[in-house]
């Protein structure tokens, strides 16, 4: 298997794409320590051979992909065509996920999560470079640690730890 290291990240191409954008700004001028795979891309496919031919390389990346991370916007529940299949291969490739509220909760947002995920092992943030960083730091240890203990469920940081981070 080729070596996994980087961070795979899912999103509504059609509204949420700034905060994607934004992403890709903190990497390059905060020096926030993540790769960027852009899943959407190929988003202007239509028919069957194009959307398996794409499913394909996302699963490409994937594979090559040590964390998941879901960018929450108001839409996202909704989108099952490639979002809700990214999620499935997450989970079932058993990625440590970060599920990132657009909308600044810092937890399960159960209004906007999409329902094939809110009662698997993911950790929940809001969107802010530092607690995005500190999630893609620890969240990998903590959902190995999880999953040995059969634990599962959405999990998210205290205040404490928003506060530690200057949040």
């Amino acid at each position: 298997m080729p070596y996994r290291n980087k961070t795979f990240v899912s999103f509504d191409g059609d509204s949420d794409m700034s905060y994607y954008r934004l992403m890709q700004a903190w990497k390059q001028h905060d020096g926030i320590d993540f790769n960027l795979h852009n899943a959407h891309d190929l988003n202007t496919a239509r028919d069957s051979s194009q959307e398996a031919s794409i499913k394909a390389q996302l699963a490409e990346r994937m594979r090559n992909s040590k964390v998941f991370v879901l960018l929450v916007g108001e839409r996202t529940r909704y989108l099952t065509k490639f979002v809700r299949w990214e999620i499935e291969q997450a989970i079932s490739r058993q990625l440590p996920i970060i599920v990132v509220n657009l909308n600044g909760r810092r937890s399960m947002d159960a209004d906007r999560c999409p329902p094939v995920l809110q009662r698997e092992l993911a950790v929940h943030v809001s969107f802010n470079a530092a607690i995005m960083r500190h999630a893609l730091d620890n969240w990998p240890a903590s959902d190995a640690e999880n999953r040995r203990a059969n634990k599962t469920g959405p999990y998210y940081y205290n205040e404490a730890v928003y506060r530690g981070l200057g949040l």
